[in-house]
């Protein structure tokens, strides 16, 4: 059974446990941090349970730092994670599910970005199956569009950016 629910104040702790566990780092103020942006209305973070076991959880900024997400009012999925032994029992889908509908109903539309390195594979195709499409406006590198012939390093922050809107349910 799989359980989503909103993050309280006392997951902050348990989150960072099993995340560190697992070998997922942020840096130490990184979930407190989190549950004041909800406390805010800045975010919205959803915590996924497999027969009561923490196994993922995932963010919706409500003003994204990708500037074209922001100058649009679209709301943005960010740090996605299923810790590495729930995988593929469903757990990404059902949180993916939950916070589609809490943006979709709001804003009619939500975004996401993906990492271009073959690490993000999995994600890439999840995302494609879903109904996201690609934004239109190229690579973008720390959140910022790479122009033609500009050469910028291949890793975690060079990113494809996505949306998928109420109609593509």
């Amino acid at each position: 059974m799989i359980e989503i629910r909103r993050m309280r104040a006392e997951d902050a702790a348990m989150m960072r446990e099993v995340f560190l566990k697992h070998g997922i780092h942020r840096d130490e103020e990184y979930y407190p941090r989190c549950w004041r942006e909800n406390e805010a209305g800045a975010r919205i973070t959803l915590l996924a349970f497999r027969d009561g076991e923490y196994a993922g959880s995932l963010h919706l900024l409500t003003r994204s730092d990708y500037p074209y997400f922001a100058e649009n009012g679209i709301p943005e999925i960010n740090d996605f994670n299923v810790i590495p032994p729930m995988r593929r029992q469903g757990i990404g889908d059902a949180l993916l599910d939950a916070v589609e509908k809490i943006a979709l109903e709001k804003y009619g539309i939500v975004g996401i970005g993906v990492g271009l390195t073959a690490s993000y594979g999995q994600a890439q195709r999840l995302y494609a199956r879903r109904g996201y499409i690609p934004d239109g406006r190229g690579v973008v590198y720390k959140g910022r569009p790479v122009p033609f012939g500009e050469q910028v390093p291949v890793d975690h922050d060079l990113n494809l950016f996505f949306t998928k809107t109420a109609e593509r349910l």
